[in-house]
């Protein structure tokens, strides 16, 4: 007969409940939408119900594998995390720390262990060769964030459900499921404003489906992003239509007039040929926002991996700012996760600053703990001192998701190691030394610390394993406490617990002597003494929500929630709509938003002189799919063909002048591939479009679905070398390219 159980979705930003169906043999056999979920509220879409599959997959690694006379073999647990161990260690040994490069994949938000154990695990080797995806991500969001407000990590996202006028720029969510934002039916709330009598702009060069749902589509060239919108901060000034105390934090906000002084020389009738779009819908955009009771601009990856992506990020919520939309309903707010610190008092910080070091080899600076995922390949190959000569992967794909795949492929097959955590044989993994498979998410806790950060409406739910591991059988927060045990000079057989215990002691120390804490003066032994008797994700998990905004301070607060409260709530607890947060969130030196940072104002004489360039030939944009997610949903059949396929959209227009027909071949600073050709009347001439994750196809790999259409690696069309200079962001969409036909 089967049972059901309740999951979020782990495949997402979206982080929507689901009701799984379990065969009596132990399977998943369907997913739904939990229709009492608190945050979702029933909604699905097909990652979530393809769940099963996933879980089910044959192609997963159930074993770990270890290469012996140049084949991987499966091994047992103990000899592999030991051979990890000991590999790493005599390499730092002789070449210290630095030799040492870990690379976290996007599949690490969406996991317990990604987030409370991978960056223990890099700060246990002590190196500062990070890399990740947020480099070919969002990272220029973090840097604008980090001067605006003093914290990297200090989102501020639209308040979906009470705007009246929401823009979206370079973002299609309706296909994305959103990101850096977390809103489960993304669609639904769009549906909502418009019903509600809201207005909704979205700015995009693709009419993508979410731009088909807009009052307003405006169509700009790509990476024109940042000047368009300093065409909308000019007209705020030149018009007068700045809001009055900025809607009543002026009191908290620096750098006004040097922003207006910056904008003189982007009226919109400067800025016009250069976006291609006209001065008169670059004013109506600005007078709409400033007319409506609540605006929210909301940006993503068609403005952060652009040539000016940190100027445009630090725009989009100076737009925000200026038209009083900043902390306040139906703008854009901060999120207060159940699971970080409660809040303290405003209190002054230090200078936000990158390039405290630099890479190697090209000298890119560190922002917010990383080097430039473009990078990796360079830190491998290149002799010398202080080369990379170990790389552990957790949860990633980077020679699908970073430029130059093929670069980096020679490169990890000449490295002295590499171990990936992951749990298939892909274009990365195939030249692992030592690949340690995590369970499926079926076997796995899940609670989201990091998307809670970004939500729209705050909830705290937690899923607990459906099915138990096979005996024997590490979980993924055991494998990387027990490297981490390991590399701290430990046995990798010690009690895994060990590492979280060392946490809750250091997190409950540090939260007694602060006179602000929830847990003041209180005696650690007591307060760890409170915790339940459980594995020790769900340990810390109840210390942190214990400690929060909305936790029960130990016993404290009578209306406060523990993990307790939560896994007596199968379907979520709902906490509340986002609330005002200003001044208490400000880390900044002065203790204001910093609105006109000094490196921000420098770099937008780059921008001055980009608006005299020329346009010339063709730019390539990415695009997203509902069925795909990155490079790390292709192996399913339930979510391949249809739309989901790897085609280069081209405008009819271009495609008669080029003379293409079925096939074409697309040449880039970094290489070329070949791909089929779909005509698009919903992209703008002169612009074509690939997506990206695709290229499945190299030998080695054990991806049996994903191999039968492999697609092309868009990255490969990209050497790495034009990146946005403040964020070390390569230039993802915009990239010069040449098309003919085959």
């Amino acid at each position: 007969m089967g049972r059901t159980a309740l999951r979020i979705c782990p495949l997402c930003e979206a982080t929507c409940g689901l009701t799984v169906t379990v065969d009596d043999d132990g399977r998943l056999r369907s997913a739904r939408g939990d229709a009492d979920d608190v945050f979702s509220h029933g909604y699905i879409c097909p990652k979530g119900a393809s769940l099963p599959e996933l879980d089910n997959d044959a192609d997963r690694l159930s074993r770990p594998l270890i290469r012996r006379d140049g084949a991987l073999v499966e091994t047992d647990w103990a000899q592999a995390l030991q051979a990890v161990v000991d590999r790493v260690g005599t390499i730092r040994a002789a070449h210290g720390a630095t030799a040492v490069g870990v690379y976290l994949g996007n599949p690490t938000a969406h996991t317990v262990a990604g987030a409370l154990h991978a960056p223990m695990l890099a700060r246990t080797l002590g190196t500062t060769n990070i890399f990740s995806a947020s480099t070919l991500d969002q990272m220029p969001k973090q840097i604008a964030l980090g001067y605006l407000f003093g914290n990297p990590f200090a989102f501020c996202v639209p308040d979906l459900d009470r705007t009246d006028h929401l823009v979206i720029i370079g973002a299609n969510p309706v296909v994305s499921n959103g990101s850096v934002t977390t809103a489960a039916d993304f669609p639904g709330k769009l549906t909502a404003l418009r019903k509600r009598g809201g207005h909704l702009t979205v700015i995009d060069p693709a009419r993508t489906r979410t731009a088909k749902l807009a009052d307003t589509h405006i169509a700009p060239r790509p990476g024109t992003d940042a000047a368009l919108l300093f065409a909308v901060v000019h007209t705020l000034f030149d018009e007068d239509l700045v809001a009055a105390d900025l809607g009543g934090i002026a009191q908290y906000v620096s750098g006004v007039e040097t922003l207006g002084e910056q904008a003189r020389d982007f009226a919109p009738e400067r800025v016009a040929d250069h976006c291609g779009v006209s001065a008169t819908e670059i004013r109506d955009l600005a007078r709409g926002v400033a007319a409506a009771p609540s605006a929210a601009v909301y940006g993503r990856m068609g403005t952060t991996t652009v040539e000016f992506g940190t100027i445009t990020s630090w725009l989009i919520d100076a737009v925000n700012i200026l038209t009083g939309n900043l902390d306040r309903p139906g703008g854009v707010m901060f999120p207060t996760p159940p699971s970080a610190p409660a809040p303290r008092p405003p209190r002054p910080g230090r200078p936000f600053r990158t390039g405290r070091w630099r890479s190697r080899v090209s000298g890119h600076p560190e922002v917010a703990g990383e080097l430039p995922a473009a990078a990796l390949a360079e830190e491998l190959d290149s002799p010398g001192d202080g080369r990379i000569r170990a790389l552990i992967t957790i949860g990633g794909n980077p020679v699908l998701s970073a430029p130059d795949g093929d670069r980096l492929s020679r490169a990890l097959e000449a490295a002295d190691l590499v171990v990936c955590v992951d749990p298939y044989l892909n274009e990365t993994t195939r030249h692992a030394d030592v690949i340690l498979p995590p369970p499926p998410p079926s076997r796995s806790p899940h609670f989201d610390f990091l998307l809670n950060n970004l939500a729209v409406h705050a909830t705290a739910r937690y899923s607990p394993p459906v099915l138990p591991t096979d005996d024997g059988r590490p979980g993924e927060s055991e494998i990387l406490c027990r490297l981490i045990l390991g590399f701290s000079g430990a046995s990798t057989d010690a009690d895994p617990a060990m590492v979280d215990e060392q946490v809750i002691a250091a997190t409950l120390g540090k939260e007694v002597i602060d006179p602000h804490s929830p847990v003041a003066g209180r005696d650690v032994a007591e307060l760890v003494a409170m915790l339940p008797d459980a594995p020790g994700h769900e340990r810390r998990l109840d210390m942190m929500l214990r400690l929060g905004a909305y936790g029960d301070a130990f016993g404290a607060r009578d209306d406060g929630i523990t993990l307790a409260d939560v896994q007596a709530a199968p379907h979520g607890i709902d906490l509340g709509p986002m609330r005002p947060r200003l001044p208490g969130v400000l880390r900044t030196e002065s203790g204001t938003v910093e609105l006109a940072a000094d490196d921000l104002v420098a770099d937008v004489e780059r921008l001055r002189t980009a608006l005299d360039r020329s346009p010339q030939g063709l730019v390539l944009i990415g695009r997203r799919n509902l069925r795909s997610n990155n490079s790390w949903m292709h192996n399913l059949t339930a979510l391949s063909g249809g739309s989901n396929r790897c085609t280069l959209h081209v405008h009819p227009d271009d495609a008669n002048r080029l003379g293409l027909d079925d096939i074409a071949v697309v040449r880039g600073p970094g290489g070329e591939v070949t791909v089929p050709v779909e005509l698009s009347t919903d992209i703008l001439p002169g612009v074509v479009s690939l997506p990206h994750g695709w290229g499945h196809d190299l030998a080695g790999t054990r991806l049996s679905v994903a191999a039968a259409a492999p697609g092309a690696n868009v990255n490969q069309l990209n050497d790495g070398s034009r990146m946005d200079p403040l964020s070390g962001t390569v230039t993802l969409n915009g990239l010069p390219v040449e098309i003919a036909p085959v």
